[in-house]
C-alpha cells in the first residue's frame, strides 16, 4: 500500500492478502451505501485510501492495541477507524458506539458482509452508555477520530477504559496546543499523558497525531456529565 509502516505490517503477517481484500469490500460498502445515507464526504479512490483506510491502519503505530484484549471505537460514525482495526487485530474483542441508529444499522451488514465476529455494535450516546456498569472502565483502549476537543472527547472516553489502560485519541491539527488545554481535565478524570505520535498521510502533510493517554485511576462517576456538558462546557 505504499507506506512504510503498512510494509511493516505486510511483513509481520499483520496485514494479509485477505485482510486487504476485507478492506476492500469495506470500502465498496462505504462507497455503496453513501448514496443512500449520508457516510463520508469522501469519495474518491485516492482521497478515501488516505484519509480513511490509511489513517485507520496508522493508529495501530501505538503499539497499546497489541496487548489490548477490548477496544471500543467512541463515535466510530461509518467505521473509521474500528472496522479497519478489527479487521487487522481480528482476534481482540471490539465495540464500536454511535449515537445514530442508520450507521450502527450499516455497521451491521458490514459485520455480516465480512464475517466479522467478537464484534459488539451499539447505537447508544456515550455519556450514556459510560454509565452502564457492564461497559464502563471494561476496556483496555477506547480510541475516537471524532472531530471533537480533547477535553470533550476525554470526558466521552476515559470512563469507558479500565485502569491501566490507554485512550488513544486520533487528532489533526494543533494537538499540542489542545493538550495544553486538556491536561487538567484529563487529570480529573482519572488520567495522564503519556505520549504523542505525529505522522504524515503523505509526504507534504504532517498534521495528524496520535495522543495517548494512559488510565491511572478511577473516573469520578459524576462523569462524564449529561446533557451535552462535556461539549458546551468542558473541564
Amino acid at each position: 500500500m505504499g507506506n512504510k509502516f503498512v510494509e511493516e505490517l505486510e511483513a509481520k503477517g499483520i496485514l494479509t492478502l485477505e485482510k486487504k481484500e476485507k478492506i476492500e469490500r469495506f470500502k465498496e460498502l462505504v462507497l455503496d451505501w453513501n448514496k443512500k445515507i449520508n457516510l463520508t464526504a469522501i469519495t474518491e479512490d485516492e482521497e478515501f485510501y488516505l484519509k480513511h483506510t490509511l489513517d485507520s491502519i496508522l493508529a495501530l503505530q501505538a503499539e497499546e492495541f497489541f496487548n489490548a484484549r477490548k477496544i471500543i471505537d467512541i463515535g466510530t460514525g461509518a467505521g473509521f477507524p474500528g472496522i479497519i482495526l478489527k479487521i487487522l487485530l481480528d482476534e481482540k474483542e471490539f465495540t464500536l458506539m454511535d449515537s445514530l441508529k442508520k450507521r450502527i444499522n450499516f455497521l451491521q451488514l458490514v459485520k455480516d458482509d465480512l464475517g466479522l465476529k467478537k464484534l459488539e455494535l451499539i447505537h447508544a450516546r456515550a455519556e450514556e452508555l459510560a454509565r452502564d456498569k457492564n461497559y464502563r472502565e471494561k476496556y483496555d483502549i477506547a480510541v475516537s477520530r471524532a472531530v471533537a476537543e480533547l477535553r470533550t472527547l476525554s470526558e466521552y472516553s476515559l470512563p469507558f477504559v479500565k485502569k491501566g489502560g490507554s485512550f488513544i485519541s486520533m487528532k489533526g491539527g494543533a494537538a499540542e496546543e489542545e493538550l495544553s488545554l486538556s491536561k487538567n481535565a484529563i487529570k480529573i478524570l482519572g488520567g495522564g499523558i503519556d505520549r504523542i505520535i505525529n505522522y504524515s498521510l503523505t509526504e507534504n502533510d504532517h498534521d495528524r497525531s496520535l495522543i495517548i493517554v494512559n488510565k491511572t485511576s478511577i473516573t469520578p462517576l459524576k462523569y462524564p456529565r449529561a446533557g451535552g456538558k462535556p461539549r458546551s462546557k468542558p473541564l
